[in-house]
């Protein structure tokens, strides 16, 4: 790279710092640092510890933003230093390294970029995740249990906790139907982009004519709520049923009636819940699915009503998938929102979908 590439670079990153540093607000947010560091001092924090545990997430939230931002300036300001340097005297080992830098500053830019990105209300909560294959019997179970694999990969290399809360074997293979709640910084914020269906083109396994299937599954992406958020339910739109876990879980499964089953009367909506060996649990767990699918559904329908005036055309459906997955007869996943896609199938089955995820939030700009 030649120095006056380097310094185009570096002008763009100064640009963009002074962007990001204009839509943090940095004191407003040392202000609400200092107030939640205060509070962690006083006597009886922790016995409730719950709000506690909430404190210091969004303290430690904060602090990570701040310090991030803080840290890439120094490293932008460096740059500046050693860019100078080369320009008054010629060191090949020095223009190297601070090519090489440059790159990785760029890189974490991008990175915190899409950290600011994640801004809605709910980004930073927990995820609850369900999968349901579409018609094709056993085939789209199997896919089913692809993209059950795929996600728990992806939560993984993120250092995210996975929970199934509840989860239905396929006939034959694969699922019918599986919960998860995924548990970490910005869980819900990242896994909203892959609210939608996918489609999987492949030669069949459990075709012994080898021909080629197409099969779906759609997946509903919400935020986990905690209990001092408010939306409205009332025990009279409620009907509660209870029944024995199946699928994994251990000796408890199948003994006692502990598995929960929701149902909101005027949605229709129906939740399970069923991995807690206590009766007690699984409702509390069943209800916090609850809130976010109605959550979820005031969202949907906030959408709609802005489609609507904008004259926009969003059938949602079988046919309006958000992904196709290609294994035959080319290899290619294509996100069709973005057109964002790789050839590289095997990578995104085993969780690289980081790429989609980020083209996705980058297009809400």
């Amino acid at each position: 790279m030649e120095l006056f590439e380097v310094r185009a670079e570096l002008e763009k990153t100064a640009k963009l710092l002074a962007e990001f540093r204009g839509s943090l607000d940095l004191e407003e947010k040392e202000t609400r640092i200092a107030e939640l560091d205060e509070r962690m001092l006083e006597p009886g924090f922790w016995d409730d510890q719950q709000t506690a545990q909430t404190i210091i997430n969004e303290a430690n939230s904060l602090k990570d933003l701040v310090n991030e931002y803080n840290e890439l300036s120094e490293i932008q300001e460096n740059l500046e230093l050693t860019h100078e340097l080369v320009k008054e005297e010629s060191d090949p080992d020095l223009e190297l390294e601070l090519e090489a830098e440059l790159k990785q500053l760029i890189e974490r830019l991008s990175e915190f970029e899409l950290q600011l990105l994640l801004s809605d209300p709910y980004d930073k909560n927990n995820a609850i995740i369900e999968l349901h294959p579409g018609a094709g019997g056993t085939e789209s179970q199997d896919w089913g249990s692809m993209l059950l694999r795929m996600y728990t990969r992806w939560a993984e290399k993120k250092g995210f906790k996975v929970e199934t809360l509840a989860y239905l074997p396929g006939d034959e293979a694969g699922i019918k139907s599986v919960t998860l709640l995924i548990q970490g910084h910005n869980a819900y914020g990242y896994l909203k982009a892959e609210k939608g269906v996918h489609r999987l083109v492949r030669i069949s396994p459990f075709d012994s004519s080898g021909r080629r299937h197409t099969s779906f599954v759609s997946c509903d992406v919400m935020p986990e709520f905690s209990d001092d958020v408010e939306i409205d339910v009332r025990q009279e739109d409620l009907k509660v049923d209870t029944y024995r876990s199946s699928g994994a879980g251990g000796q408890h499964v199948n003994t006692t009636d502990s598995a929960v089953r929701i149902t909101h009367l005027p949605t229709g909506i129906v939740v399970t819940c069923q991995n807690e060996r206590s009766q007690i649990k699984n409702r509390e767990k069943a209800m916090s699915m609850l809130k976010a699918k109605l959550y979820q559904r005031e969202i949907e329908q906030k959408e709609k009503e802005l489609a609507e005036i904008r004259g926009e055309q969003k059938e949602i459906g079988w046919g309006s998938q958000i992904r196709s997955y290609v294994f035959h007869p080319y290899s290619m996943v294509k996100d069709h929102r973005t057109n964002e896609e790789t050839g590289n199938v095997q990578a995104v089955a085993d969780g690289d979908i980081d790429m989609f995820i980020n083209a996705y939030l980058r297009s809400r700009l």
